[in-house]
């Protein structure tokens, strides 16, 4: 069994991206392999075969071994609620809350939980690829780490670090982040890799040779800009808003504890659309035909927000024009009359009343629904394939109907005596062509009709293919097998 670890010199260096590409390489050489990252602090989960939740990079990176995400692949997962706090998932499961004071010691004690999940995969696969977080550089936060160097010599797994040349500064960065490790540390890294290369590479000659001599690592490679990574997801970072034209204006207001932003994808991949990411003090645009408020790890609080900013007045004028609306999960919850928080779910226990769009009312409990789904839309038979993660029950009161019918026979959502407002805890609903084309054509334009996991198939097949291109690929498996 062979294990390495891509860490990097800062956060958004590109590892969730390249840890998928080359897992798709090796899948394509007939190699079992499985991905795994330690720890995740990341809003943006998916469901698992075996009834948890990991981080969405992590169920990606599955897709990329083409394997069905499991617990193992990530056992310890930090959502944060706030500024102060995360809700600690540990092989799949929620068990508590780790608050900020306690970020340096409350983590160790998970290392026997990761070793465990990590010893479990090696011994069903060939190959483990393991994902860092953040950047082994931050030395403050070593006492207690349990995601970059601390599994690294704990699981004693070689390691190769990333630098984003188009950050500026990449050869400080590589020769700086072994300038300021412990050699013990330093000592696990056996290679880098430089990412986001634009140009002519062999303009970066001198400066890939100086990285080799101040570091005494090996070169794997330069990865270039690769254009299909634009259509792979996102880990934790909003993306930028895309495309400045469209038929169709869809705005998303992001929220400060926004989860699951992938939902929008396949809508933004489409042609006739346009989808504006609505930062905190922007209005949301006049002309948009539906706004779409997302999910939320923190729905009272990003409630408390989403009217700070002013977006309840706007929401109000963009329905009076006559506006579509659609709350997905937390947002579905916001839209409703009230949402009660008796046990303290999301902070002080509490009631807050809700936009008042839908005749919905929700109580947050500890009971957490994580599942994949399927299902058709009760007007038009329509089926669809999505997820759900979410606390909370919601009920309809008078005048609501539902607008989806589970499988199992479960109805789900809401729709408002106007036909225009809709709720829904149904994740990733846009992926099928068909209720994509459905909710369009609603809004006056057509569908290009591709379903987003083939559109994602095709740019992480191009993106792998670059990345065996541009990697010393036998390489990297020579270094694995030191482990």
């Amino acid at each position: 069994m062979r294990a390495i670890m891509l860490q990097g010199t800062a956060s958004d260096v590109g590892k969730s991206v390249l840890t998928a590409g080359l897992c798709r390489v090796f899948a394509n050489r007939g190699v079992k392999v499985l991905p795994f990252k330690p720890q995740n602090m990341s809003n943006n989960a998916a469901p698992t075969i075996d009834g948890g939740e990991i981080g969405r990079a992590q169920a990606f990176q599955a897709q990329a071994c083409r394997v069905p995400p499991i617990c193992d692949m990530n056992p310890v997962l930090l959502k944060p609620t706030s500024d102060m706090a995360s809700q600690i998932i540990v092989q799949g499961k929620p068990v508590g809350r780790l608050h900020s004071n306690d970020f340096i010691t409350g983590r160790v004690k998970f290392l026997d939980v990761v070793l465990e999940s990590f010893e479990r995969l090696k011994s069903s696969c060939d190959f483990v690829i393991v994902e860092g977080a953040g950047s082994p550089a931050e030395i403050n936060l070593r006492a207690g780490d349990i995601a970059n160097m601390g599994f690294a010599r704990a699981a004693n797994c070689p390691v190769a670090l990333i630098g984003d040349i188009d950050r500026g500064g990449v050869i400080a960065s590589v020769a700086g982040t072994k300038a300021v490790l412990a050699p013990e540390d330093a000592a696990m890294i056996k290679a880098f890799i430089i990412n986001r290369f634009r140009g002519n590479v062999r303009l970066f000659d001198d400066g890939y040779r100086a990285i080799e001599q101040f570091t005494g690592w090996q070169g794997l490679g330069i990865v270039p800009w690769i254009a299909a990574a634009r259509s792979l997801p996102e880990e934790d970072a909003v993306p930028a808003n895309l495309k400045s034209s469209g038929a169709v204006t869809i705005a998303v207001p992001i929220l400060p504890h926004i989860s699951n932003h992938d939902d929008f994808d396949a809508l933004e991949s489409e042609s006739s659309v346009k989808l504006v990411r609505v930062a905190p003090g922007q209005a949301l645009p006049g002309n948009a035909q539906i706004v779409i408020l997302p999910g939320s790890k923190s729905t009272i609080s990003d409630l408390e927000f989403f009217r700070e900013q002013g977006w309840d007045i706007d929401l109000t004028a963009h329905i009076r024009r006559g506006g579509y609306v659609l709350g997905i999960c937390g947002g579905y919850q916001m839209l409703g009359q009230t949402i009660a928080d008796p046990l303290g779910i999301e902070g002080e226990p509490r009631e807050i009343n809700g936009l008042n769009l839908l005749p919905v009312n929700t109580v947050l409990n500890e009971t957490k629904q994580v599942t994949d789904v399927t299902g058709v839309s009760i007007s038009d038979n329509i089926p669809f394939r999505g997820y759900e993660i979410h606390c909370g029950q919601t009920e309809l009161s008078s005048g609501a109907v539902p607008l989806l019918r589970l499988s199992d026979g479960t109805l789900d959502g809401a729709v408002a005596p106007n036909g225009k407002i809709f709720g829904t805890y149904i994740h990733r609903l846009f992926d099928n062509p068909l209720q994509r084309a459905k909710w369009l054509a609603m809004l006056g334009a057509a569908s290009d009709g591709i379903d987003q996991h083939d559109r994602v198939e095709a740019a992480l097949e191009a993106f792998a293919a670059v990345v065996e291109e541009c990697i010393n690929i036998d390489a990297v498996w020579e270094i694995a097998g030191g482990n």
